[in-house]
């Protein structure tokens, strides 16, 4: 009895498993509008960068919109989010002499059901109807949640607005495949010191510092307390944000894509309320089994004699039908005259 309910326990959490996945980043709809965001999947990289004497402060956001980031071979378990995560953010510190180290290691959005309870609850806004767009701006913000820090219920909720913006110059992945870095951040410790040997008495000059994002369409906008969240906040211009792309397919623009994916997700509804309908039948009949009969084994099953015989009565169904076939070619012996 406990293997059958263990048996039906697993099955029961598919549709759970199923219906957690709350992001599907090639149909993204808000208004009676599409977007289609496939083409920017994979993980992408935002920086921070900040003087916070005597070290630099570089915070690196890695974002993937289409799935969970994977583990970095480079970094150490302490050093990555855990799994599940979409956004993450690693604050780096660069004392002046030193090797940089990885202080904050912060999970932003992702599904962390089972960590502390929160999901990712993606919400979608089009970008025209959005309040303070004086500009007419043409796209979709994407707000997503689940991460806390520290990683535990008792965290600081934290939440992600991502601003996608239309722009129909560029496709949103350039200036990611060279890089930048901070190379030799004890250089701009020395900047300090050759302003204190100046004499400068300006607290507030700051010396420059590089911009890691300068050639990307991805841009940090601010990562800050908001109400009871903290509250990171991108912008990212790409010609997938703008309306109508979604209807062609992302690798030719120009060519309509067939069907449409709202189709998809009444089936995927009607396929989980069906298996759900079958689960709760069998869990109750084999209950009353029993209960009420001390079934044990196949008995417990509803129609378990039926459920045993289906093998042989396809396979009687499908002799007959080459049986009937085949006395259709024969004209049942006799020859034509």
């Amino acid at each position: 009895m406990p293997s059958v309910w263990r048996s039906v326990s697993t099955l029961l959490l598919l549709p759970a498993s199923i219906s957690a996945v709350t992001l599907d980043c090639s149909h993204i709809r808000a208004d009676k509008q599409s977007w289609n965001l496939e083409k920017l999947g994979g993980p992408k990289t935002v920086h921070r960068v900040r003087w916070e004497r005597p070290s630099i402060e570089n915070t690196t956001f890695t974002i993937d919109i289409c799935g969970p980031l994977e583990k970095e071979k480079d970094l150490s378990k302490d050093e990555q989010c855990t799994s599940g995560t979409r956004i993450c953010g690693r604050e780096w510190d660069y004392p002046r002499g030193r090797d940089g180290f990885v202080k904050k290691v912060i999970p932003i959005a992702g599904e962390y059901s089972a960590t502390h309870g929160r999901g990712m609850e993606p919400k979608y806004t089009r970008l025209k109807d959005s309040t303070g767009n004086t500009e007419g701006k043409e796209g979709v913000i994407v707000e997503l949640h689940g991460g806390k820090y520290p990683n535990e219920r008792s965290g600081t909720p934290q939440k992600a607005i991502i601003e996608f913006l239309c722009d129909k110059s560029v496709t949103g992945n350039e200036g990611f495949d060279n890089e930048k870095a901070l190379t030799h951040p004890a250089d701009y410790g020395m900047m300090e010191e050759r302003r204190d040997d100046d004499n400068n008495d300006d607290d507030d000059d700051e010396p420059d510092l590089p911009d890691l994002d300068e050639y990307k369409n991805l841009k940090f906008i601010s990562y800050k307390q908001e109400g009871d969240n903290e509250v990171l906040r991108l912008r990212w211009k790409t010609k997938f944000a703008c309306e109508g792309v979604a209807k062609n397919k992302p690798s030719d623009p120009d060519t309509p894509e067939k069907g449409s994916s709202s189709s998809w997700g009444f089936f995927t509804w009607f396929i989980i309320i069906l298996f759900l309908l079958i689960a709760a039948y069998i869990i109750f009949g084999s209950w009353l089994n029993y209960n009420r009969y001390g079934a044990r084994g196949w008995d417990l099953i509803p129609h378990g004699d039926t459920i045993r015989d289906i093998p042989y009565i396809v396979k009687d169904f499908g002799s007959s039908v080459a049986g009937r076939m085949q006395g259709g070619e024969s004209r049942g012996g006799y020859s034509a005259v």
